[in-house]
């Protein structure tokens, strides 16, 4: 397990459209523990592959001490909109407004290669659809109707 280095914003790899996995094996855990080791020492919720230069589809989530780790994810049946501030370890020193599903349902694999399937709201939902936004090289800033700068860099 390692602390990989996030990718920032003008990184052409955050721009790039990430490839389905197509068997679940020890590189895709590996995989995994690296991005949550990441993710740990960068401070963050959420991460997805390619902000640690990996087009794979792969994200992880922790809220609330709840670690998700999806493999292949899909949003399914969005309902509800909501409005909220958003920040991302790849745009340091910005947050911005942006809209996104209130509820989303996503179905995707494990880390063991099984069938998942969660129905989430509020900051779950946000912040997985932010995260698959990752693997299709959308960056926040991209759908923020507002953004604004922080202190942190």
């Amino acid at each position: 397990m390692a602390v990989m280095p996030i990718r920032k914003i003008g990184d052409p790899v955050l721009r790039s459209r990430s490839k389905e996995i197509q068997k679940v094996n020890e590189a895709t855990k590996e995989l995994i523990n690296n991005m949550v080791d990441s993710m740990e020492a960068a401070e963050g919720i959420g991460l997805a592959a390619p902000q640690i230069g990996i087009l794979q589809r792969v994200i992880i989530v922790e809220i609330d001490g709840e670690l998700m780790a999806t493999i292949n994810p899909v949003a399914k049946k969005k309902r509800g909109k909501s409005l909220s501030e958003e920040g991302c370890l790849s745009v340091p020193g910005k947050t911005g407004l942006v809209e996104r599903a209130e509820e989303v349902k996503i179905i995707g694999l494990n880390k063991d290669g099984q069938e998942v399937e969660y129905d989430l709201e509020g900051i779950k939902a946000r912040a997985f659809l932010h995260e698959i936004d990752h693997l299709d090289g959308i960056l926040f800033v991209d759908k923020a109707q507002k953004i604004m700068e922080t202190s942190s860099e």
